[in-house]
């Protein structure tokens, strides 16, 4: 009876001790000042510079930060802005100090899928592709985020449906060989030139090659799929 006694009594008086050792945390935790918002957006949008996709964090409640009035945002080594990381924080003030604050970064952009089940070998058309948008950093680094890099490719291997387009699951289609006869063509407003020559290198559709005329000049374009030249104006 006595021992239940003074288990009744020791709750009675830890229990507001935590209550209040809870509220002490909540009041200690806060979101970042506009400044170091604006510093770490910064970062960014810096750090995706030329990269497909739009950044954008969000960040819980943390321990409240010492006054500050000039922000620097940073990345430890090693690290990128991808997924849940540390962004460190950096005060260039009187008082300098350095923290580490935990964000959760997305990379907003298209990418595309599987609009059906694609064999190996299968070389992909328009209606075997899709486009979604999406967080590309919940995705491989090797995603593909331009229809470009999809014309006149082949499956290396079987593609589900629904599934993303990574590079290395595409080749691209041979379109001229080595020391091949290949017409060389230029286009302009209301004219079309064309002449052979022998291509220098084996090319894919789309990549940029090298061609010999008979007259001994050299000439560079890009290859197409029906095994031609078109060179660059």
């Amino acid at each position: 009876m006595q021992h239940r006694f003074c288990s009744t009594r020791l709750l009675r008086i830890a229990i507001p001790a935590l209550v209040a050792m809870a509220g002490a945390n909540g009041a200690a935790a806060q979101q970042l000042p506009e400044a170091a918002r604006a510093a770490i957006e910064g970062l960014l949008q810096r750090q995706s510079n030329g990269l497909p996709g739009k950044p954008s964090f969000s960040t819980k409640a943390t321990a409240a930060l010492p006054p500050c009035d000039d922000y620097e945002a940073f990345l430890p080594n090693g690290a990128t802005p991808r997924g849940r990381i540390s962004i460190g924080l950096r005060c260039r003030g009187d008082k300098p100090w350095t923290r580490f604050v935990p964000v959760q970064v997305a990379i907003e952009g298209r990418y595309y899928v599987a609009a059906r089940a694609i064999e190996a070998g299968q070389t992909l058309g328009e209606a075997d592709v899709t486009e979604r948008s999406g967080d590309l950093g919940d995705l491989p680094r090797s995603v593909v985020t331009e229809a470009s890099a999809l014309q006149g490719v082949v499956a290396t291997n079987r593609i589900a449906a629904g599934a993303p387009l990574r590079k290395e699951s595409m080749r691209g289609v041979v379109a001229i060989q080595q020391g091949q006869t290949v017409q060389l063509v230029a286009q302009g407003p209301g004219f079309t030139i064309s002449t052979e020559g022998k291509a220098l290198t084996r090319a894919e559709v789309g990549a940029t090659v090298q061609a010999k005329t008979r007259d001994g000049r050299l000439l560079t374009g890009v290859a197409t799929e029906d095994g031609q030249i078109r060179l660059a104006q």
